[in-house]
């Protein structure tokens, strides 16, 4: 019970929900509640037979580098959020890049544009890897959903974009919506953008492409739950409870169902909360974990998204 209260804590605290409608939906008609129900659908399902090397299931650590940009996005400006933040760049990252080589295990890193910009040794270092994936994650990690402004949500997607493309070298592939809220102009815009996949939404367990008000996109979904992300967990209360162990087996029972069913696996962490020590070792021994069973395949979003986009119903 306790976690499940931290959970319902933590996404009240970062405003993670788009603002209430304006219309309760015991006003609507079923047509209109049916067109804003399936407004972002569920299309075409994107699991493949086989996984790549006869793999059992595929398993996608990511990171969304957010660092302090949320606090200064709402201009919460205290030194423990902003310090806490730091925390991502300074230690959290290089720790989780040292044990990510040490398990030589790709990882896809979602970065706002803000966040490279403040500490732009970030990148280069991701790189150097030469094995992990940088996504676009907003440009200040905006509520797109409370902004709900298509030309100022256009322009930030822009700027984004151009800043990571040359930090990168290439443009990024994979798009993550900042607090994973959108809003009605948001997948318009990522498809608009050329962007090959999203990781923002929740409708499946398993990758589909995403439906905008009943017809195909395009654009590649590879779904995250909050059950499979830190912040609720670690996040709230100062970030002192619960325990590594008790997460641990949270995320461990959903790996062995991903496992068993042949199916798609994702983690999603943030360096200034997954990069304290005491963490990483959980997550290395996670990591050791899955390893230790036959036919798992590690790889980086866009790595499965490519996958998935050929492999699917074959």
């Amino acid at each position: 019970m306790r976690i499940i209260a931290i959970l319902s804590i933590a996404v009240t605290a970062m405003g993670q929900s788009p603002p209430t409608a304006t219309v309760p939906g015991w006003k609507l008609s079923i047509e209109e509640l049916r067109k804003q129900y399936s407004h972002y659908g569920v299309g075409r399902r994107l699991k493949p037979g086989v996984w790549p090397n006869n793999s059992r299931v595929a398993v996608s650590l990511s990171f969304d580098v957010d660092n302090a940009t949320a606090s200064l996005a709402r201009g919460e400006l205290g030194s423990e959020v902003i310090s806490r933040g730091m925390y991502g760049a300074i230690d959290g990252l290089p720790r989780i890049l040292n044990m990510l080589d040490r398990q030589s295990v790709p990882a896809s890193f979602f970065i706002p544009a803000v966040s490279a910009l403040l500490n732009p040794e970030m990148i280069p270092l991701i790189l150097s890897k030469k094995r992990h994936e940088i996504g676009v994650h907003g440009w200040i990690h905006e509520n797109l959903g409370i902004l709900s402004d298509s030309a100022e949500e256009f322009r930030l997607l822009k700027q984004a974009i151009e800043t990571l493309t040359k930090a990168m070298g290439k443009r990024p592939a994979g798009y993550r919506a900042p607090s994973w809220a959108m809003s009605p102009f948001t997948l318009r815009q990522v498809r608009e953008a050329g962007f090959l996949y999203d990781s923002s939404l929740m409708a499946s367990d398993d990758a589909y492409e995403i439906t905008i008000d009943g017809k195909p996109s395009g654009v590649i979904e590879l779904p995250i739950e909050r059950i499979l992300d830190d912040f609720p967990y670690f996040g709230a209360a100062n970030g002192s409870l619960p325990s590594p162990e008790q997460v641990d087996q949270i995320y461990r029972a959903e790996f062995d169902v991903a496992y068993r069913e042949g199916g798609l696996y994702i983690l999603t962490m943030h360096p200034h909360i997954t990069g304290h020590r005491s963490r990483v070792l959980w997550l290395e021994r996670l990591i050791e974990y899955m390893k230790s069973k036959p036919g798992v395949w590690f790889a980086t979003h866009e790595e499965v998204a490519r996958y998935v986009k050929e492999h699917s119903g074959k």
